[in-house]
């Protein structure tokens, strides 16, 4: 029978407050903002007052770690589940600021009004009234006899005994107890996330990165909480620009670091190909500098866990931290960032809508961190880190057990060189029958968001191809303007022969093409509007679009990987056309890799 991997205490209030007051509870600062309204907490004291009970907590105690002198430090215990309770008893108990969603520092001032036993958030209507105590936490942390003694200055007519015994049950909130649940220091991250997702009823996902980040955070020592802060911002500027002069003017501390200089250019920054939320941070970092791919492993290391001996151990911790913070500051450096955007923008990702494994792009940003670190040459690692994009797309290299895969690929490309590794990968993964027959089975697909289907019309903004019957208008016009995906056999014609959704809307029958072209053929037959098509080719009037010229319209086609024979074609012909349109775009996207 295993042991105990837990133990269930219940301390007092005062004694939960005490910890986090001294740090043997880290909550890291903005391991989540605090996101609860002021009612929230309101109702956490009236369920505190009237005796109910408000839930568990569970922390995770860090492994004790061996110091250099050879004496152990004993773990402090991190917050996992129940930081938005904890914080708001820190709040309306001893009055500490908070965090909120903007990450400006604030105070919840919770009321109480003895005559009624009543808790509400602080207004300026009852700021004036001279029931109410405006503020509890000044209760917890002053004089009762004094505190009754204003109050029934300030209130003469009220009955001064049943006061004192409201303000008594008040001040005792503190003693009341709460349930805490302490895992073990010894257990792995697998185990933990195991145990969480037990005891939370709710369901609540927390990753493996959620670990890492209150960890962390919590650690100030090797400059976990500054780090934890640099990759929270990022993130967050990353997507919202603006939210710069919120750390300028709430967070003066992380103003002075050398983090706040680096994301700096973010302020304004636009281009949303690639908005790594804190996760891909993490794992960005960590995977290009450990040679890992194994987010547990972080955890552990962090942790200072020597996996030969299974100790922890100072130096072990320290250095961790400093590879880590390293990491990080590669990932966010402005050069790195944008170079590497640019070479995924040059391979024709022009538009996040066309990629859609951030698992693929994460990589491709390790890769191209890591040829950097090995001196590759720029033209070099452009060509890499384009390929392997490509490559991990269209296999879907990244779409199942990533970590598993990110540690295989990392740990390969760290020992081998590179070019060999990637030849390896394509002489086994891109072999003539994927081309031939593997990838036009890919695209028997009616998703347009399929990753194959990205990748051909990357390969259209790639080759600079116009849209389709368009002289001018390019696939990437089209594309960053949304343009139109129009059926090259109309949906409604192939509705009324009583195909279904998935038939008629294959990836095979689309093609981008602008507004007023697709407007123009609408419902008409394939035969009828490409017959008016060349008609107009051949001195005709123009109808669709601007092109006069057979060779011209032919090379249009060709751009878009529609066969010529679909001149001779009716919608019988349908299906016919779609074995061959695949075929034409698996070449495509051969000759587009073969490229790059």
């Amino acid at each position: 029978m295993s042991s105990q991997k837990y133990s269930v205490n219940q301390p007092l209030i005062e004694t939960l407050v005490t910890w986090v007051k001294s740090g043997e509870i880290a909550i890291p600062e903005i391991q989540r903002p605090f996101v609860w309204s002021s009612t929230k907490v309101r109702d956490l004291m009236d369920s505190l007052y009237q005796g109910y009970p408000i839930g568990y907590i569970i922390a995770w105690r860090n492994p004790n770690i061996k110091l250099k002198d050879g004496s152990l430090s004993e773990g402090k215990k991190i917050l996992i589940d129940g930081q938005q309770r904890v914080t708001a008893l820190t709040a309306a108990i001893i009055g500490q600021q908070v965090v909120n969603k903007d990450y400006k520092k604030i105070r919840i001032k919770i009321a109480f009004n003895p005559l009624e036993e009543k808790f509400e958030t602080l207004t300026p209507a009852i700021e004036k009234d001279r029931k109410w105590v405006n503020d509890i936490s000044t209760v917890f942390n002053g004089d009762l006899f004094d505190i009754v003694g204003n109050y029934l200055e300030q209130n003469p007519d009220v009955d001064k005994k049943k006061i004192q015994t409201v303000f008594q049950d008040l001040i005792n909130i503190p003693k009341k107890q709460i349930g805490l649940i302490e895992l073990s220091g010894d257990l792995d991250i697998e185990k933990v996330t195991e145990i969480f997702i037990r005891i939370n009823s709710q369901g609540v996902e927390l990753s493996q990165a959620d670990f890492v980040m209150s960890k962390i955070a919590a650690n100030e020592i090797y400059g976990g909480n500054l780090l934890r802060k640099a990759i929270d911002y990022f993130s967050h500027l990353a997507v919202a620009p603006e939210f710069y002069t919120h750390i300028a003017d709430n967070d003066k501390e992380f103003v002075h670091t050398e983090y706040f200089s680096k994301i700096r250019w973010l302020r304004k920054e636009n281009d949303d190909l690639y908005d790594p939320t804190y996760k891909d941070v993490l794992r960005v970092a960590f995977t290009y500098k450990f040679n890992r791919g194994k987010i547990s492993d972080l955890v552990s290391l962090l942790s200072g866990r020597n996996f030969e001996t299974r100790e922890y151990e100072e130096n072990i911790a320290m250095d961790s931290y400093s590879t880590l913070i390293d990491g990080v500051k590669d990932f966010i450096n402005e050069t790195n960032f944008k170079r590497f955007v640019m070479i995924i923008k040059s391979a024709g990702f022009v538009t996040n809508k066309l990629i859609r494994s951030v698992n693929a792009l994460n990589f491709a940003y390790i890769l191209y961190l890591k040829l950097r670190e090995q001196n590759c040459n720029p033209s070099l690692i452009e060509k890499y880190v384009k390929k392997w994009f490509i490559l991990s797309l269209l296999t879907g290299r990244y779409s199942g057990s990533p970590e598993s895969r990110f540690d295989f690929d990392i740990k390969n490309i760290s020992k081998k060189n590179f070019a060999d590794y990637l030849k390896e990968i394509e002489d086994a993964q891109l072999s003539d029958a994927f081309w031939n027959a593997e990838l036009i089975q890919r695209l028997n697909t009616s998703s347009s968001t399929s990753p194959v289907f990205n990748v051909f019309l990357a390969s259209q903004c790639y080759f600079n191809d116009k849209g389709f019957l368009s002289k001018d208008i390019t696939v990437k016009n089209l594309i960053e303007q949304r343009g139109d995906v129009h059926h090259i056999f109309p949906r409604d014609i192939l509705k009324k022969k009583g195909l279904t959704r998935g038939q008629y809307n294959q990836v095979g029958n689309y093609v981008y093409t602008q507004s007023e072209i697709n407007i123009k053929i609408g419902n008409k037959p394939i035969e009828k509007y490409l017959t008016e098509v060349r008609g107009q080719c051949n001195g005709g009037g123009l109808i669709y679009g601007g092109i006069t010229e057979l060779n011209l319209l032919n090379d249009n086609l060709k751009q878009n990987a529609v066969p010529e024979i679909i001149f001779e074609m009716t919608t019988e012909d349908y299906q016919d056309f779609l074995l061959q349109r695949r075929a034409k775009m698996a070449q495509k996207m051969r000759k587009y890799y073969e490229e790059i």
